[in-house]
């Protein structure tokens, strides 16, 4: 077998990579879950993403192909390639109504679900903190205990009128 036909076996064998999605009025929030990413191909056009890479603790191949929604802003979207998985927020080309669904076709996709850790509903969208893009639940789980535990924090050791005794009720 020549070594360009081993690469084509090798693709015949890829998996679909699993992904997790969620939106806002202006941008969509995609994770490809997939860790140890190495080799990683990856392509953000106006209409598709496509990913190909290996990872998992066997490095086998892992691919996607996302035909969007509606149109994206490639040169204003991010992704970066962590240790777990590639997150990605993605700019959306027309502001406005939240998109029905990810994809293009009307179909459901085994390995496209929500993630439900970054959804907010059309309602709640105007009500957004202040984090930004930032992932805090990842944030909080990096950083350990690193004596965020102390008694001073949040003043609860601290007296104030709160914690004098009540009188009795009559």
């Amino acid at each position: 077998m020549a070594s360009g036909d081993s690469k084509m076996a090798d693709k015949d064998k890829a998996l679909h990579a699993p992904m997790e999605w969620a939106q806002r009025k202006d941008k969509l929030y995609l994770t490809i879950d997939v860790d140890d990413v190495v080799e990683p191909q990856i392509e953000l056009t106006e209409t598709t993403l496509t990913f190909r890479a290996r990872g998992g603790a066997e490095k086998k191949w892992y691919e996607a192909k996302v035909e969007f929604f509606k149109e994206v802003d490639p040169k204003e979207s991010k992704y970066t390639v962590l240790p777990r998985n590639v997150p990605f927020v993605i700019k959306k080309k027309e502001e406005g109504h939240f998109w029905p669904r990810l994809i293009k076709d009307k179909v459901k996709v085994h390995w496209i679900k929500t993630d439900f850790n970054k959804w907010k509903d059309e309602d709640d969208s105007d009500y957004e903190d202040d984090t930004g893009d930032m992932d805090l639940e990842a944030m909080m789980n990096n950083m350990g205990g690193m004596g965020m535990d102390g008694p001073d924090v949040g003043g609860r050791d601290s007296e104030d009128s709160d914690d004098e005794d009540l009188p009795d009720l009559e």
